[in-house]
C-alpha cells in the first residue's frame, strides 16, 4: 500500500480542478496545467479535495500510485504558489545575464553561452552570479535548471562551476609535493 498515495491532494481556494476525456486540469491564480491520466489510477475530483486510488491490486497499479498523487500535487503547488530553483555560480570571470527570453552565461569557454528561455518559464539574475529560474510547470523548471548546470558542473578541487542553492560539493585535497 502507498502511503503516498493515500493522502488525498486538498485543493485551496480559488483553484479548480476537472477531468475530462483523460485529462486532469487545475486551474489557479498562476495560470493551468494538465496531465494526462494513467489508465490504472482512478482520479476523483469532488469538493475540496482529489483522492488518487489504483483501479486494481496489480502491481503496475500500485507503483504508479504514489507517483500519480505526487504529480497531481505539484500541479496543485504550481498553480497556487509556482515553483523556484536558484543557481549560484563560482569561479573568476564566471556570471549570467539575464536578456529577455534569452540567457547569456560566462563559464570560461572561448564563446559565451547564449541559451533560449522555455515558454512559461521566468529567469532572473539578481546579481551576475545568480540566477533564479522560476514557473509553474515543476518538471520544466528543474529541466531548465539542469540544463545550465551541464554546461559547467562543479569541480571538486576548487569549487568552480554552477550549482543548486544549499547543494554541498564534496571538496578533494590537492595534490601533495
Amino acid at each position: 500500500m502507498s502511503r503516498i498515495g493515500k493522502q488525498p491532494v486538498s485543493i485551496p481556494a480559488g483553484v479548480t480542478a476537472k477531468t475530462e476525456d483523460g485529462v486532469l486540469s487545475v486551474k489557479g491564480p498562476k495560470g493551468e496545467l494538465t496531465m494526462t491520466m494513467f489508465d490504472l489510477i482512478t482520479y476523483d475530483v469532488g469538493g475540496d479535495e482529489i483522492r488518487i486510488a489504483p483501479v486494481n491490486k496489480t502491481t503496475q497499479a500500485r507503483q504508479f500510485w504514489g507517483m500519480q498523487r505526487t504529480l497531481v500535487q505539484n500541479l496543485v503547488d504550481g498553480v497556487t504558489e509556482g515553483f523556484t530553483k536558484v543557481l549560484e555560480i563560482n569561479g573568476v570571470g564566471y556570471r549570467a545575464q539575464a536578456q529577455g527570453k534569452k540567457l547569456k552565461l560566462q563559464l570560461g569557454f572561448s564563446h559565451d553561452v547564449d541559451l533560449d528561455v522555455p515558454e512559461g518559464i521566468d529567469v532572473k539574475t539578481p546579481d551576475q552570479t545568480t540566477v533564479e529560474i522560476s514557473g509553474i510547470d515543476k518538471q520544466k523548471v528543474g529541466q531548465f535548471a539542469a540544463e545550465i548546470r551541464e554546461w559547467r558542473k562543479p569541480e571538486p578541487y576548487k569549487g568552480k562551476g554552477v550549482k543548486y542553492r544549499g547543494e554541498y560539493i564534496f571538496r578533494k585535497e590537492g595534490k601533495k609535493k
